[in-house]
């Protein structure tokens, strides 16, 4: 918020609404504190609304979706917990600007407009420490399949830095889904951007080759970008370590809008002065977006439920929280019980929208000690009642990293005591982990990799339909003799020797 804007919204909140309510006095102040951040040319919104002509304009679309809650965009519905980035507006705030609306929207004396927000860098933030453009440019289709693609950010900063907010501008601004953050320090990914002739580095393999402990403990990544969060910055000391000579890599996901599109990123760094006294650590639930949870929801499933639990081994400060999901997720839900106390609910978000992902600032950051417990509680709705569904009819839906796809969790951002507490807290989450990878083998061993379990009308053959859509050509072409697009009994035994043997190498890659 521009700080000279406070006062001014103050005075327009203490106009009673019998008085005459103007642009210039009150109507003002409210849009620019509360719009123009993303309202405003090189932004997220889809116009601008700085002037008055701007605001009148559209005076009647805004005031229906401040009725309607839509916007400010504010997910979160707990009222327990105080977020320092909450966006909503009071109830007096949109009577003021109905009132305003209804009697024709006045805009008052030229001589009192107030002055306009000042953004002179086109930065969310401000002006930035330090402004970086990705390497070279790539070109995104019209249609076709998600892409997830990886994109260099050359550093080359001669000493350590402390950063306390990153903030993007995608020139490719309808296709971003979302886009992850990562440090390499060794120069690997620079090496290999551009090796299949094109910009950046094909899919996910840079991160798998990364540093696996980064993704527990904290050390590896510099936060996320998703359409219509806001950006902020970290409170008190805390930042983010980036390591001298180090490169920021961008791990995108791409959905194409109906247009070709080009991206070239830019990617601004804010700087602290110092080191934080202590790190942070994400502690993700479930782990690795749910990917241990064997995710599986039938078409036509109203109410299918995720839920994961973590027990926090050392006292520990939460700084935010935040989710994410697709299109699928109607309601999440991160729960907190210290030890021999009543439950506290972390978020609450019973609408979930995948084009609103924020993180959530904590007001006040919240002590919890070691042996606190964390619940996460997904629901998701693979109904034709769902108007986010993807699919008319509805389909089965599994895990997996496509728009189309499902995954889900939850991160708690905390702040432990030292670093020791830190490797601890990585420590039980990789435990976590494995122990949900084991589970969802044990479960894929049921189903997926068990012939038997294909035949769900259970008439002893396989059809067609019954077998998993992302291998199904791959296993009629080679499986079904008689090319009758079903697999007999004499066909199945043949089918379940080569399934035995991608689950014994999916389990001895695990061991290793």
């Amino acid at each position: 918020m521009t700080k000279h804007l406070a006062p001014l919204l103050l005075l327009a909140l203490a106009t009673p609404l019998a008085a005459k309510v103007t642009f210039n006095e009150h109507i003002a102040p409210l849009v620019h504190q509360n719009c123009t951040g993303c309202h405003r040319p090189e932004q997220s919104g889809p116009f601008s609304l700085i002037t008055y002509r701007d605001v009148k304009k559209r005076s009647r679309t805004i005031e229906e979706v401040l009725l309607d809650r839509y916007m400010p965009p504010w997910k979160p519905v707990n009222t327990n917990i105080h977020f320092a980035n909450d966006r909503r507006l009071s109830e007096k705030e949109i009577k003021l600007f109905s009132a305003w609306v209804e009697d024709g929207a006045p805009e008052g004396d030229p001589g009192k407009t107030p002055k306009s927000p000042e953004y002179p860098s086109g930065w969310y933030l401000g002006e930035p420490d330090l402004v970086v453009t990705m390497s070279g440019q790539f070109d995104i289709p019209a249609e076709g399949k998600d892409i997830y693609r990886s994109f260099v950010f050359p550093l080359q900063l001669s000493e350590d830095k402390w950063v306390k907010a990153v903030e993007l501008r995608p020139k490719a601004k309808s296709a971003v889904h979302h886009a992850l953050f990562f440090i390499d320090t060794d120069g690997q990914a620079r090496k290999r951007d551009g090796s299949d002739g094109k910009a950046g580095i094909s899919g996910m393999g840079f991160l798998r080759e990364a540093d696996p402990s980064a993704a527990f403990n904290g050390s590896g990544g510099l936060g996320g970008h998703v359409p219509g969060a806001t950006p902020a910055k970290l409170p008190g000391d805390l930042a983010m370590f980036l390591p001298k000579g180090s490169d920021v890599v961008m791990q995108t996901h791409f959905h194409p809008s109906g247009k070709k599109e080009t991206e070239q990123a830019e990617l601004a760094l804010y700087f602290a002065d110092k080191a934080p006294v202590n790190n942070l650590v994400a502690i993700q639930i479930p782990p690795v977006f749910g990917a241990t949870k064997n995710i599986n929801i039938p078409a036509g499933e109203k109410n299918y439920i995720v839920e994961d639990s973590f027990t926090i081994p050392v006292p520990v400060t939460a700084v935010l929280v935040g989710g994410h999901a697709h299109y699928l997720c109607r309601n999440m839900k991160m729960t907190a019980t210290l030890p021999g106390e009543k439950e506290m609910v972390l978020l609450n978000i019973s609408d979930w929208d995948l084009d609103w992902q924020d993180r959530y600032h904590f007001e006040k950051p919240i002590d919890f000690p070691a042996g606190t417990v964390l619940k996460t509680r997904l629901v998701y709705d693979n109904s034709a009642g769902n108007p986010e569904n993807p699919f008319s009819p509805p389909r089965r839906v599994r895990w997996g990293r496509q728009s189309t796809d499902e995954m889900g969790s939850v991160t708690l951002t905390v702040v432990p005591k030292g670093k020791s507490q830190g490797d601890l807290i990585a420590k039980a989450q990789r435990q976590q982990l494995f122990s949900g990878a084991n589970k969802a083998i044990e479960q894929a061993r049921k189903t997926f990799f068990n012939v038997k379990g294909y035949d769900r009308n259970k008439d002893g053959l396989v059809q067609e339909d019954e077998i998993p859509q992302r291998m199904r050509n791959r296993i009629l072409t080679r499986f079904d003799k008689n090319q009758d697009r079903v697999l007999d009994a004499e066909e199945q035994p043949a089918l379940q020797e080569y399934l035995n043997g991608i689950l014994g190498g999916r389990v001895r890659s695990r061991a290793r």
